[in-house]
């Protein structure tokens, strides 16, 4: 990952604001998730089909769970978002993975996905105390794998096959970013 030193030096989105949602912007986070997953489905595991009926209540409490953080980019409605969030298992806890990357099309090439990447990079390190992040990408998406690598992932290996797609394969990059030092054991 960039020393902090290097993240500073990136000047600061103009246009949006970039904040934590809370249970009240479920509505809007579902919108622009369902667009999402329509326009780019080949970057989602999860398909419209899948979450267009999820109850406005689970959806609520995804952005309320205090071990994950959904952000996102208004201006003034919401444009963008990610998630963050820690493995749940207990001798997995020291690491957490990337989900939900989507900028809406009007919005992209603004440094907007950069912006909400860094932001969860941040609460991952800061307020989560993680070791490391990991996230998956379509191989086919340069411009993400191309902001993440600027950011600090690297690529840990592809899975193949990994969705079906409209009746065709799509492979996934898993990549991984080391966070400041976290808590844990020692080497």
């Amino acid at each position: 990952m960039p020393a902090p030193a290097e993240r500073d030096a990136v000047p600061p989105a103009t246009g949006y604001q970039i904040r934590r949602l809370v249970e009240t912007d479920a509505a809007e986070f579902q919108a622009l998730r369902l667009l999402g997953l329509q326009e780019s489905s080949q970057a989602f595991a999860a398909s419209y089909e899948e979450e267009a009926d999820t109850p406005m209540s689970a959806i609520a409490e995804r952005l309320a769970d205090p071990e994950a953080a959904v952000f996102g980019a208004f201006d003034p409605a919401l444009i963008g978002v990610v998630g963050v969030y820690r493995q749940a298992k207990a001798k997995m806890r020291h690491h957490g993975h990337i989900w939900g990357m989507y900028v809406h099309p009007a919005a992209r090439r603004r440094g907007v996905g950069r912006a909400l990447v860094l932001e969860a990079v941040d609460f991952a390190a800061t307020a989560l105390r993680l070791r490391y992040l990991t996230l998956g990408v379509n191989v086919a998406n340069r411009a993400a794998i191309d902001l993440y690598r600027s950011i600090g992932f690297v690529p840990i290996g592809v899975e193949r096959d990994f969705l079906v797609v409209d009746g065709l394969f799509q492979d996934e990059l898993h990549m991984r970013c080391d966070l400041p030092q976290g808590p844990g054991p020692s080497r």
